[in-house]
């Protein structure tokens, strides 16, 4: 698996000092001033920590895609979201621990006077990253819930009940501050340098960042007329997206505790036996022959060249020893990566572009054979293997079974294996591979939405009815405005 470097995590505590003399009233053991440095590392620190986390307070996502299952604790695994409040700490997560630190961050360098090229300059790069960082984070949020807070969010006290704003309305604001960032950036000068735990500062590689975070957007829009995806597909291009896996975003984590990788903490630290891969991926990849198997999982039994994986949402619960288990050789690493957005993402954007006639995309089959040749890559298959797998008819573009979505969403959510918010997105837009309903469950009860923070109908009341009423109802089962068949 590839790897970039990550500048060490002890430089988030930068702070400023403060006087040996301190007045009255103030806590000598907690900074009273913060750097904009400081609280962008926080806001990078704390999203990619809610994406990738495994805690099942705060972060279903794999088992939604169906890429875990619960083997002792199988409430969460049967979407009960209720018990453990989990759509109010996701949210929390965001608002609070991102968005709220990137708000202070902005307000710091807009009261920042600065004088001269060089720092004008940076300045401008700086409110650019901020501004990309966020649109990730809010473009997170709504793929969970719909319409959310947004115009009036982050106000605290100023106004702790906001209305919640149209999901569309704020994808097409989204767009607007990436074309902002995208216009402002400089990659002549410096931007956060250190202090920018994903590129180390380079402001290049955050326009390629923001270039493919659109093409993302554009193709998640593709089947709602009004927000005219071929015209986003061709900006994203020309400003340029991805072209090789050492670009993309790849969030590694520095390795000591507290900074480490959530496999590593479930099941090293932790020591953790709660969950097994599914039958879903498990037997996918058995059909499919997929070399990937052995870098993801154990043969069960072990020696045998066979996979075993739990099925899905069984009640109560199942013997850990009975499975397959995540192989522990490269997920159990205490750096292994949480990606972002990466090459195989964009090549698999590219061929349904090219499959949509957006942007000038042709060659459909060329951009689906190069995102799983990158993705085999990544995981370390070699090409021969590789180069196996496309050859079998079910894979190979031209023979693969049922249109388009089937062909590209199948293969796109093996890729998307252990991003289980892309993976989960994904298949809710893409309607592919055919997942499987928890025991004593339907396929319609497999949840495309998650409702709203439980706390809203309490806290927010009023507007939380709004919102409800103009999705269609605060449901599980409420498709999302991009989710269209």
């Amino acid at each position: 698996m590839k790897n970039k470097t990550i500048y060490g995590l002890f430089l988030i505590i930068a702070v400023l000092a403060v006087s040996c003399e301190l007045p009255d009233n103030i806590d000598p053991k907690n900074a009273q001033k913060v750097s904009a440095d400081a609280l962008f590392t926080q806001a990078q620190i704390g999203l990619t920590d809610q994406l990738g986390s495994m805690n099942v307070n705060r972060n279903i996502s794999r088992l939604l895609a169906q890429y875990q299952s619960e083997v002792t604790y199988t409430t969460e695994s049967r979407y009960l979201f209720h018990d453990r409040q989990i759509p109010d700490n996701f949210s929390d997560r965001i608002y609070r621990r991102t968005l709220v630190n990137l708000r202070d961050a902005k307000a710091i360098l807009d009261a920042k006077v600065v004088a001269g090229d060089v720092l004008t300059k940076t300045k401008a790069n700086q409110l650019a990253l901020i501004n990309i960082w966020a649109v990730y984070a809010w473009h997170v949020l709504v793929d969970q819930f719909g319409n959310i807070p947004y115009t009036e969010a982050l106000k605290g006290a100023e106004n702790s009940r906001p209305k919640y704003d149209d999901a569309l309305t704020i994808y097409q604001d989204l767009i607007a501050r990436l074309n902002d960032a995208i216009s402002k950036m400089d990659p002549d000068y410096d931007s956060f340098g250190s202090a920018d735990l994903l590129y180390g500062g380079d402001v290049a590689s955050w326009i390629k960042f923001a270039a493919s975070l659109k093409l993302r957007i554009a193709l998640r829009l593709a089947d709602v007329p009004a927000a005219n995806s071929g015209t986003l597909v061709t900006q994203a291009l020309a400003t340029g997206v991805f072209t090789d896996q050492a670009e993309s975003a790849i969030w590694i984590p520095y390795g000591i505790a507290p900074y480490i990788s959530p496999y590593y903490q479930a099941f090293v630290l932790d020591a953790r036996k709660d969950f097994c891969p599914t039958n879903t991926i498990v037997n996918l990849m058995n059909t499919l022959n997929d070399p990937r198997r052995a870098v993801w999982f154990t043969q069960y039994p072990v020696g045998s060249g066979n996979y075993l994986g739990l099925p899905y949402g069984k009640a109560g619960s199942s013997n850990y020893r009975s499975f397959s288990h995540f192989a522990d050789n490269i997920l159990y690493s205490p750096d292994f990566p949480t990606i972002l957005l990466d090459y195989v993402e964009v090549e698999f954007l590219l061929a349904e572009a090219a499959e949509r006639n957006l942007g000038g995309v042709t060659n459909p089959g060329n951009h689906y054979r190069t995102a799983i040749e990158e993705s085999m890559n990544y995981w370390g298959v070699s090409a021969t293997d590789a180069n196996a797998y496309l050859a079998q008819a079910s894979v190979s573009y031209g023979t693969a079974a049922g249109d388009f979505k089937q062909k590209i969403g199948t293969q796109k959510w093996l890729a998307l294996f252990d991003r289980g918010i892309e993976g989960w997105a994904e298949w809710r837009r893409l309607d592919y591979p055919i997942l499987n309903p928890p025991q004593n469950m339907t396929y319609a009860d497999i949840p495309v939405r998650m409702p709203y923070p439980f706390n809203e109908d309490t806290q927010n009341k009023d507007n939380w009815l709004q919102a409800s009423q103009a999705i269609g109802g605060d449901a599980a089962s409420t498709k999302l405005f991009w989710d269209k068949f």
